[in-house]
């Protein structure tokens, strides 16, 4: 099996910089590889190849971590941005390794979002056949008719791929909005403001409030944890892939 992997990925994955950030660095000679100036496209085998950064060498980040945060609103699911909005990486304040999200909540969006440092981890959560749920409160304006409702639980197609039906009802009700309870079984992009979007709904706000049996508590806005060991062994159940 080819253990070989992308030198840009190896850089950020030892916790140095963002892929762009390697490419970079890459592209203007301050990469060696086994004592030679690296180049882009190159690959290396973390067990054997020697890669040094600004005369350091990495080492590949072998303690895996597993995070929930709050994700607040206005903040991008991103390591970084090239428009320089704020992003989930600045709310990480006191995290040595490099984790990445699984998954995304759009820059409106807000709720529980998992991040790691573990691929194996990230790509089960996110497979399909997994069927994890994610569940989502999510405020829409006016008030859902009953033929609204059957229609958002239906299957969609949108952006030319057939969704997985959802679960759906409504919470609470006002007199031009209401709340409603979604819970999805994949993760397509923006999916449910499409999916109201489609069905003649307004999405004022839209949070995520579990995945699985993972749920925000009494996590605050902005804040992350830790994720306990017996809640990553109840995820790993939860993908049958471990």
């Amino acid at each position: 099996m080819e253990k070989t992997v992308r030198l840009q990925k190896f850089i950020a994955d030892c916790g140095l910089a963002s892929r762009r950030k390697a490419e970079e660095w890459i592209a203007d000679g301050k990469v060696k590889v086994n004592g030679r100036v690296a180049q882009i496209g190159m690959k290396v085998d973390p067990d054997r190849d020697t890669v040094v950064v600004g005369g350091k060498k990495l080492k590949p980040t072998k303690q895996p971590v597993y995070l929930m945060m709050y994700k607040p609103r206005g903040v991008v699911t991103t390591l970084d941005d090239e428009r320089d909005r704020r992003c989930v990486a600045d709310l990480l304040t006191d995290v040595p390794q490099r984790v990445y999200p699984i998954g995304r909540l759009d820059r409106d969006s807000e709720g529980l979002l998992l991040l790691t440092n573990d691929g194996q981890f990230a790509n089960a959560v996110l497979h399909p056949s997994g069927h994890i749920a994610k569940t989502y409160r999510v405020s829409v304006r006016p008030v859902v008719t009953e033929e609204q409702l059957t229609k958002l639980t239906a299957s969609f197609m949108l952006d030319g791929y057939r969704t997985m039906p959802a679960d759906v009802h409504i919470v609470s009700k006002e007199t031009d909005r209401c709340v409603l309870q979604i819970v999805l079984y994949e993760g397509r992009n923006r999916q449910i403001r499409k999916m109201c979007e489609e069905t003649g709904l307004t999405v004022l706000r839209l949070k995520r409030i579990s995945v699985g049996q993972l749920t925000l508590g009494r996590l605050g806005v902005g804040e992350y944890r830790a994720l306990k060991p017996d809640e990553v062994a109840l995820i790993k159940r939860e993908t049958g892939r471990f």
